[in-house]
């Protein structure tokens, strides 16, 4: 049996809960990617250019700082990685989580929430900071998806 984390960023709260009841639905632990700088409210302004968000997602190589890491990432197999849609892609945040750790030999699985938009580009972004990993296919979900779908889609993998 693989050793399972769950790791996500939550800007809003939305994908948190989400967060854990993938983590309860896989046995797996949970880990919160936090901002060295959280985000506020204005800083998710995406109708404003200027804004922090903006600003990172139209840098690609931009690599928002993070308070706080996994102490034994080298245990974990499989890597959930959550977290909000932003302009069709994963926040820049989660390349700067994935590209902190030797991620040789894992298996990485995007999960996102979104109103409406879909996985987009996520992995085609995602692909170089995740070296030595094996990256698959993400899936978007609904932030009230019940624990019994997120188990549906987790048996579906074949972990």
């Amino acid at each position: 049996m693989s050793k399972i984390l769950v790791a996500y960023f939550s800007a809003s709260g939305v994908t948190a809960g989400l967060a854990e009841r993938l983590a309860a639905a896989t046995g797996g632990d949970l880990h919160e990617i936090q901002p060295e700088t959280p985000y506020t409210q204005a800083d998710l302004d995406w109708m404003d250019k200027k804004s922090r968000s903006s600003i990172e997602m139209n840098d690609k190589t931009f690599r928002p700082g993070i308070a706080n890491r996994v102490a034994d990432m080298e245990s974990y197999d499989v890597v959930f990685v959550g977290f909000p849609i932003w302009w069709y892609v994963a926040p820049t945040i989660i390349n700067t989580f994935l590209e902190q750790y030797n991620l040789e030999g894992k298996t990485i699985i995007p999960f996102a929430t979104s109103g409406s938009s879909q996985m987009g580009n996520t992995n085609a972004e995602l692909e170089a900071s995740c070296k030595g990993a094996e990256l698959r296919t993400g899936k978007r979900f609904n932030a009230n998806a019940s624990e019994k779908e997120l188990k549906a889609w987790f048996d579906s993998l074949g972990l």
